[in-house]
């Protein structure tokens, strides 16, 4: 029996030597003898002790930094540049394969690779361009390096351009021009917002002269449709009466001067005369009454009056 207790002892510890348990973000390769045997899955897995060998791989996404890097640009200028890479093991088992038998450290060549390519990459740009152009540099970056990571078991997931810096004298020169292309903008800005302001002040001056002249134009026209108004009813109801009028206007004057004037009998002057005078004109008399009259002024009271002593 203790025989028999011992080799089952040994058969279980025998077994626990070979538990693997791998967790979800790896997966394992199993090799017998330096071969590879299959793939392992995440939780349990057992190899057999002294024969098989687990290796683990990460699946997870990693990011690597490409190390700082003075890298000359086509205008002869040097720039410090600097950039990270974001990438992943493919999680099925041809890549998770490739990833050790295809490539030797994968994140050590990874660097280098990112390294090569930003130096023949920002080596055909200008400084200013290269500051400019992130995006572009980003995008050759990431597709260069897939398309040569491609059979590593690789998936290149973004890279990123932290910093291009160029040396501090041409820093500050190019300090110096931002500046003056902003103060530049700003006085151009300037400029044109008082060319504004001032072709709005003389757009309402004119549109203050025009609302001027507008109303004075509707004033005279007022003025002038109400004298024709006035002409209109003068002409309708006092043409007549204002030449009547000036005739017993000229006839006071003649009288007042003693001066002998000729009326026609059946003018309307006669009638208004001798309504003045209290005489009703006669009416029917023939052609005698169309002859004229003189009218004798009148005389003085003393003329009327005879003198005593002369009989009469």
């Amino acid at each position: 029996m203790l025989e028999i207790g011992i080799g089952i002892f040994f058969l279980v510890m025998y077994f626990a030597l070979g538990i693997r348990l791998v967790r979800p973000t790896s997966r394992g390769l199993v090799e017998r003898f330096g071969k590879y045997k299959r793939l392992a899955q995440p939780g349990f897995n057992w190899v057999i002790p002294w024969v098989d060998r687990l290796i683990l791989v990460n699946v997870t996404e990693v990011m690597v930094n490409a190390e700082p890097q003075e890298i000359i640009t086509s205008d002869k200028l040097n720039a410090r540049v600097d950039a990270q890479v974001y990438f992943k093991v493919r999680s099925d088992e041809e890549s998770v394969k490739n990833s050790q038998y295809s490539v030797f450290d994968y994140q050590y060549q990874m660097v280098n690779l990112a390294r090569t390519t930003l130096r023949n990459i920002i080596g055909t740009l200008t400084l200013k361009s290269a500051n400019s152009e992130r995006g572009k540099i980003n995008s050759d970056l990431q597709r260069t390096m897939r398309e040569e990571t491609n059979h590593w078991g690789i998936e290149i997931v973004r890279t990123e351009l932290k910093e291009i810096d160029p040396p501090k004298d041409v820093q500050e020169t190019m300090n110096k021009v931002v500046k003056a292309e902003n103060e530049k903008v700003a006085a151009v800005d300037f400029a044109t917002a008082t060319e504004t302001m001032a072709d709005g002040a003389r757009r309402a001056e004119i549109k203050k002269a025009e609302g001027i002249k507008r109303a004075k134009i509707l004033e005279a026209e007022g003025e002038a449709q109400a004298i024709q108004l006035v002409n209109e009813a003068a002409d309708k109801y006092f043409v007549g009466n204002a030449q009547l009028l000036r005739r017993l206007i000229a006839v006071e004057k003649s009288l007042a001067t003693n001066t002998k004037i000729v009326v026609p009998m059946n003018s309307e002057l006669v009638n208004i005369i001798g309504e003045m005078a209290g005489i009703v004109p006669l009416a029917g008399r023939g052609a005698a009454a169309e002859k004229p009259y003189p009218i004798v002024p009148a005389r003085s009271s003393s003329a009327e009056r005879p003198t005593k002593g002369n009989g009469g």
